[in-house]
């Protein structure tokens, strides 16, 4: 299963040394991907020299009260995010 449009997708639960640019406070909670944002360098690679691919970087939108459960507000409030593929995980 790839990710596209519509695809509830998990971000990867991990804590790579380094540099990296997905939020902790979004990792191990699942979200619906919205949108492609475009196809980027990966900047954790470019951050120590490297160079790869252009990786897809998806728009990916998230429950406010998935990220926070003791969020207060309207409970239908989200956050969406810019986050690179290779950091999410398709969910059936």
């Amino acid at each position: 299963m790839s990710v596209t449009v519509g695809t509830t997708v998990r971000v990867l639960q991990m804590d790579p040394p380094g540099h990296h640019r997905t939020p902790r406070f979004v990792r191990g909670k699942e979200g619906v991907v919205i949108g492609l944002a475009g196809r980027m360098p990966d900047a954790e690679r470019l951050a120590y020299g490297g160079r790869g691919p252009d990786q897809p970087v998806w728009r990916v939108r998230f429950r406010q009260t998935t990220l926070w459960p003791d969020y207060v507000g309207d409970p239908r409030d989200t956050v969406v995010l810019d986050l690179y593929e290779h950091w999410l995980e398709p969910r059936r």
